[in-house]
């Protein structure tokens, strides 16, 4: 009973891992690259997103243990941490966007992490209302696929989506409604955006 208990545990883990929200991105980016590579308008421009949206949102984890104001709030300090490097990532992408002129795609991309992401903050940190940024991180990215003529990743995104959601609830991570308006997030964000893209287009 012990063994198929840590058994579990471990598989849980793993898919919470599997889909963090800078995994999910760089599994997005690459997949948009390979599909057309011209969306980014260049490799520089592909690297820049990689490591604005994957890479340093990333870092929270290895580095939470070593900051101080960070490091003895456990799971919490972690979880907060991700959120500040998460956004500071999208921000300075959006930055970094202005000055190599990035593509309406990269834009709408940086736009809808940004967003979605400073929603999640507002909504855990300003309302105390916890949506699941979890979440947000796996259907962000699915949506995104599909409205950028990837339908097909709507599969293993909703299907990721469900695995996520198992192993948050089961971990007692997150509630199911937390886990549902984590996922409201990117959906309607991205709705506002392919509205106003359109509109300027």
């Amino acid at each position: 009973m012990e063994n198929q208990k840590s058994c579990a545990k471990k598989i849980t883990k793993l898919i919470r891992i599997i889909t963090l929200a800078p995994v999910m991105a760089l599994a997005t980016l690459v997949t948009l690259f390979i599909k057309d590579a011209s969306l980014f308008g260049g490799v520089h421009n592909f690297v820049l997103a990689v490591t604005f949206l994957g890479v340093l949102p990333l870092l929270a984890y290895p580095l939470q243990p070593i900051i101080p104001h960070f490091k003895d709030k456990g799971r919490e300090g972690q979880r907060t941490l991700a959120m500040i490097f998460a956004v500071c990532g999208y921000i300075l992408g959006c930055i970094m966007g202005l000055i190599v002129s990035a593509t309406p795609t990269l834009w709408f991309i940086y736009l809808e992490y940004l967003i979605s992401g400073a929603l999640i903050m507002v909504f855990n940190k300003v309302l105390g209302l916890r949506a699941s940024a979890h979440a947000c991180g796996v259907i962000g990215p699915a949506v995104m696929l599909a409205y950028f003529g990837v339908p097909w990743a709507l599969i293993p995104g909703i299907a990721l989506y469900a695995l996520a959601f198992w192993a948050s609830v089961k971990m007692e991570r997150h509630t199911a409604s937390q886990f549902i308006g984590g996922a409201i997030i990117p959906v309607a964000v991205l709705i506002v955006l392919a509205f106003i893209f359109k509109a300027l287009a």
